[in-house]
């Protein structure tokens, strides 16, 4: 989700486009060394986004999301949590 959130905002912005793309033999499509750049930085950017865990009641990088997500599904499979708590994006 996060990556394809990443994908649709660049391609909104304008900053990837049809040139930034290379077909190759076989159907492959490839990006361009300097796209491939592009993308790499802003998923560095926006893991570093924060949001508000609305279960844990703190800020949180958007790249540190899975990794709590992760951690509360193994206490609600180990009986810690009643419940599993999802997290939605706002």
């Amino acid at each position: 989700m996060l990556a394809d959130r990443l994908a649709l905002s660049l391609f909104n912005r304008r900053q990837l486009r049809a040139k930034d793309f290379e077909p190759r033999d076989g159907g492959a499509v490839l990006l361009t060394d300097d796209a491939r750049k592009l993308v790499l930085t802003a998923w560095q950017e926006r893991k570093r986004e924060e949001r508000q865990h609305p279960f844990l009641d703190e800020k949180a990088p958007l790249g540190l999301v899975p990794y709590l997500q992760a951690q509360l599904l193994s206490r609600h499979l180990r009986g810690d949590l009643e419940a599993y708590p999802p997290w939605f994006w706002k």
